[in-house]
């Protein structure tokens, strides 16, 4: 993105422009964004788009203004400083608040991560569009129980960001990420199934359209004849797009904020064990193969490795600067804007493979994919009830396709019983999943 607009020396004049006791935290990024839809041979839409931003906080006697725009355009860059001083008058002293100080960061260093491949803006948009099409057109013809392709597509962002602030804190960040996804239909039009792949990195050489479509024929055509299962308990595994779900879940719970709100069913748990001993969750976005890798967090602060749980016993929760003070403790540059969170979180993986963990089953429920994963949970209370279809697991092998079923105990309970960690483990958008085996869990059906 040369000859783009200098946004460090935007932040640099914003941050010094502060008066008195004023503190000012600057962020200012710029990204070009390519996203192609392939619909039936033709490119349905074509979005090659640069965008900007910047938000100011402004922090004043305790009191906090924050104000932002979708320009750096010098007027309205004006106008957001303006803005954040306006609304911090207008605003309530929090005597936790405040901008993060280099003294909050502990013993964290930022580390060195190379998340930038040129690739992604130097090869040329047709090329993009081709490799688009040529998704659509292999899902196409790769079956013939392939009725048709619901989608298909490519996509891919570079951003450069620029974070400054009057207590000394300096964080500079550039990304690149690549995707491809595609959904096939399969099966007559009154019993259809669908099923998606994807695959993604950070230059294009990481792409693998092949594990696209295989994905898709496989997780479509397995499921057709699929009829709803009788009311049973028994061992349910979880393929990794569903476990991703369910530990996002766990994870969300052991954020600072909600536990300090007593709205997380892991309050009051700290030094606990609330898993098997083989259980290792850790936050670490620090590894540059984890799609959310970063050195610092949306406060500046350098991100570091959490052990969320080590050895089955709840260690540690993620703090960004508000929350850290508000328990007496440090930040885990865990911010994410909005509060702390996590960017990059893992099971340590086991030693077998998925294949291997049906094969040790004389019964079990294979999930492929959940429904009502945020209307029937609650990391609150713990409450999980969902939607699923799958497979049956009969004498360690895939039997028949289930529908139309509800799969259903507590995210506490399904952590206890969680017997089995796959080794396949796989990096995601917000973190690598495995296939997971959850001891026992209630089946519902007619």
């Amino acid at each position: 993105m040369s000859g783009a607009v200098d946004i460090e020396g935007i932040a640099r004049r914003i941050v010094d422009s502060a008066t008195g006791s004023e503190g000012i935290e600057v962020r200012v990024s710029r990204s070009r964004d390519t996203e192609v839809d392939i619909l039936q041979g033709a490119v349905e839409s074509l979005t090659v788009a640069g965008s900007e931003g910047i938000t100011v906080r402004v922090v004043v006697d305790g009191r906090l203004g924050v104000a932002s725009a979708s320009s750096l355009d010098p007027d309205i860059v004006a106008a957001v400083l303006a803005d954040a001083r306006d609304n911090a008058g207008f605003a309530e002293p929090d005597e936790f608040g405040g901008l993060a100080t280099p003294a909050e960061f502990g013993d964290a260093v930022p580390v060195e991560l190379d998340l930038w491949r040129k690739d992604v803006l130097a090869t040329a948009t047709a090329a993009k569009v081709a490799m688009a099409l040529d998704l659509e057109r292999a899902l196409a013809g790769a079956d013939p129980r392939i009725r048709g392709v619901e989608s298909a597509g490519y996509g891919d962002t570079a951003m450069e960001t620029v974070l400054l602030s009057t207590t000394g804190v300096e964080a500079r960040v550039r990304r690149t990420s690549v995707s491809m996804s595609a959904s096939a239909l399969a099966g007559p039009e009154d019993a259809t199934q669908t099923g998606y792949g994807f695959t993604r990195g950070r230059a294009l050489a990481d792409l693998d359209p092949e594990a696209v479509v295989a994905d898709a024929v496989l997780r479509s055509t397995r499921l057709l004849g699929a009829t709803q299962p009788t009311t049973q308990r028994l061992p349910v595994v979880l393929d990794p797009l569903v476990a991703r779900s369910v530990i996002s879940l766990w994870v969300s719970a052991m954020s600072a904020e909600p536990v300090q709100k007593g709205r997380s069913m892991f309050a009051d748990r700290l030094g606990e064990r609330i898993a098997p001993e083989f259980v290792d969750l850790v936050e670490d976005p620090t590894d540059p193969d984890a799609p959310g890798a970063a050195p610092f967090d949306s406060e500046g602060v350098p991100t570091r490795r959490v052990d969320l749980v080590h050895g089955g016993v709840l260690t540690a929760f993620l703090y960004d600067v508000t929350t850290a003070r508000r328990g007496g403790t440090v930040t885990t540059g865990s911010s994410l804007g909005s509060g702390p969170g996590a960017r990059a979180t893992s099971l340590r993986p086991g030693t077998r493979g998925q294949a291997e963990i049906v094969a040790s089953l004389p019964l079990g429920l294979y999930v492929q994919s959940v429904s009502g994963i945020h209307s029937g949970t609650s990391t609150a209370s713990g409450d999980f009830s969902v939607g699923a279809t799958g497979l049956m697991i009969r004498d360690g092998a895939f039997a028949e396709p289930i529908r139309e079923a509800t799969i259903a105990s507590t995210l506490p309970r399904m952590l206890l019983d969680l017997q089995e960690v796959g080794a396949d483990r796989d990096w995601m958008r917000y973190g690598g999943a495995s296939t997971l085996l959850i001891g026992e869990m209630t089946l519902s059906g007619s």
